[in-house]
């Protein structure tokens, strides 16, 4: 496929070979398609739970309710309250206010975008029930100094790890640094069956509490219909998980890729005038690139959107960041905080800077030539100087 004019063939999004066919005819044959008759899922889970080092792996429905699933297993309830970034997709703080939780959006770094952990310990409160950073774009939010704040604290960490597929930090996977994290297998996102999710879980115990929240309350092999807890139907089916069994084979090759692309890309936008990168954390020892994340100094939302579509027109497949939780309607349409908009705003400075500057590139870019690199960075340099 040609993406523009320019000429430029960025690897299709999603991937898919004999792999997924193998696996979704496997799924077929079988003659159990929902994960209580099949084999699909479970495989699947313990395949996902090996590769991140966790104990144990939840598939469920889509992201969003990965981490739903996650805050009621630590128990968060209505009039409770979760710390989330600021900056970050909107289900970090839906997950929380679905639950009647208060969502407490705190900034984020200016260089990583990733939650500060300076501003969510001056948010902690004795309602407070859990903490979420987000590892924004595949980069580990920094895990040292908010596990050093959740055992200070006695708050839990939930990792919204979405962007975080294959991640480590400090030679640890993200299922071995000790808390819940919540993955999501969404069209875009690194991995994918279309939609999905996962939860890591640190031990056998609230897996199993996870288990049983996600399929209505009711146990593995119930015959009675005894529902132990409250809960949903978040099971996932057996189609989703064989093609995410493939999309996991071929997940650590694409990360290489990238981690090899990346470094190249964000030194030739480093070099453009008004453009700054994503900066690393070196303790991250393993990113996977969500997104290939840069800002333009001194616009607008407006003028961003505006250069955003000039980006799409010359080829690249650009977005606008996410704009910041608490600068969206569905943010106060229920357990919202005692607070406006702009007393958020005030104390979150870096997040309104990213609301306004923020651009990002699919990751399928970074999964392209070293010379599509110097043309992306040639097409950003363009643009901008036209401004």
């Amino acid at each position: 496929m040609t993406d523009s004019p320019e000429g430029l063939d960025f690897p299709a999004w999603p991937q898919y070979g004999d792999e997924e066919r193998t696996g979704l005819i496997r799924a077929l044959e079988q003659g159990q398609w929902w994960r209580m008759g099949g084999s699909e899922v479970d495989t699947f889970e313990e395949e996902f739970a090996r590769f991140h080092g966790a104990p144990r792996a939840l598939a469920v429905t889509n992201g969003t309710h990965a981490l739903e699933l996650a805050l009621e297993v630590l128990g968060v309830k209505a009039g409770d309250e979760v710390i989330v970034p600021a900056f970050t997709f909107i289900s970090s703080s839906q997950a929380a206010q679905r639950l009647g939780a208060v969502a407490i959006p705190v900034d984020v770094d200016l260089d990583t975008y990733n939650i500060d952990p300076v501003a969510a310990e001056r948010a902690v409160t004795d309602r407070t029930r859990a903490i979420m950073p987000v590892h924004m774009g595949g980069l580990v939010a920094d895990m040292d100094a908010l596990g050093k704040l959740s055992a200070d604290s006695h708050v839990p960490l939930i990792q919204d790890a979405a962007h975080a597929h294959g991640a480590r930090w400090r030679g640890s996977r993200i299922g071995e640094l000790g808390s819940v994290a919540a993955l999501s297998f969404q069209n875009g996102k690194l991995m994918t069956a279309g939609e999905g999710g996962a939860v890591l879980f640190p031990d056998t115990e609230s897996y199993e509490l996870g288990f049983l929240r996600h399929s209505c309350g009711r146990p593995r092999a119930d015959r009675t219909y005894r529902h132990r807890t409250s809960g949903s139907n978040f099971r996932l089916n057996e189609f989703s998980a064989s093609v995410l069994r493939a999309q996991l084979a071929r997940l650590d090759s694409q990360i290489d890729t990238r981690e090899q692309r990346w470094p190249l890309l964000s030194g030739l936008l480093d070099a453009i005038p008004r453009v700054v990168p994503q900066r690393l954390d070196d303790r991250c020892e393993r990113n996977p690139h969500y997104m290939a994340m840069f800002r333009v100094e001194g616009l607008t939302e407006e003028g961003r959107n505006a250069l955003v579509d000039e980006l799409i027109g010359r080829g690249l497949p650009a977005f606008a960041a996410f704009r910041a939780v608490y600068r969206t309607d569905a943010f106060w349409e229920h357990s919202a905080p005692a607070e406006t908009v702009e007393q958020i705003a005030a104390r979150c400075p870096a997040s309104e800077t990213i609301n306004a500057e923020g651009i990002w590139l699919h990751h399928r870019t970074l999964l392209g030539t070293e010379d599509q690199m110097h043309r992306i960075a040639e097409i950003v340099s363009d643009t901008v100087a036209a401004l």
